[in-house]
């Protein structure tokens, strides 16, 4: 699996590019700044990016924005963000398209190699893989008149447990309950959120992005 990474830290660039090639990823690129990432990106086409926000030259949004202008030129291009603070109006341009393949992890937050490599695989694969914090930031801007209002309160913590990219065993085991009972709060979620069954599966990234990314 190819990987271009974008870190301006070198320290932090290269423990990320020595972690994932112990996981088997090849890094195709890794670039410390915004015009690298873009061109890096749109040439090689990788099967995902991890990426840093804020890059030179100017430490705002240069990664961000490179991610967005790359899934443009590349439908559908995985993107696993990577940030100190949650920024909301990021998350929320990342998923804006809603095709899915997008995760972002706060820095802090990404102690376990195993999980920071599971969530980049996740992404890959053209899932999403949120930090809960990010997750609660998101859901304090949303309106009760909005579709994800007729939730009752456990189809909310399901569907917060979804966007972190746990399968249904997973959540029930969190939840201490029956994956019985997560199938059957999954499929009043989908009814809710007007998912009709499809033939590719992608209700689930469906029902999270609409979640994450308002309406």
């Amino acid at each position: 699996m190819r990987v271009v990474l974008a870190e301006d830290l070198f320290l932090l660039r290269d423990g990320l590019v020595r972690l994932l090639e112990a996981y088997d990823f090849e890094i195709a690129a890794a670039v410390d700044n915004g015009p690298e990432l873009s061109r890096a990106l749109v040439t090689i086409k990788p099967d995902v990016a991890v990426v840093d926000v804020r890059l030179p030259p100017t430490f705002t949004d240069e990664g961000l924005q490179a991610a967005l202008h790359a899934r443009r030129e590349v439908p559908g291009l995985p993107v696993l963000v990577l940030s100190q603070h949650v920024e909301q109006l990021y998350a929320r341009e990342l998923l804006a398209d809603g095709s899915g393949g997008v995760g972002y992890l706060l820095k802090d937050r990404v102690f376990d190699a195993d999980q920071f490599v599971d969530a980049v695989r996740r992404v890959a694969a053209g899932g999403t893989a949120m930090d809960p914090q990010v997750i609660s930031q998101l859901l304090m801007r949303k309106s009760r008149d909005e579709p994800l209002g007729a939730l009752t309160p456990r189809e909310r913590e399901v569907l917060s447990l979804m966007a972190e990219g746990r399968s249904n065993v997973a959540i029930a085991q969190r939840l201490v309950v029956t994956e019985r009972a997560i199938a059957k709060h999954t499929s009043n979620i989908f009814l809710k959120l007007d998912l009709p069954p499809s033939d590719d599966d992608n209700r689930r990234v469906l029902a999270v992005l609409a979640y994450l990314g308002g309406t």
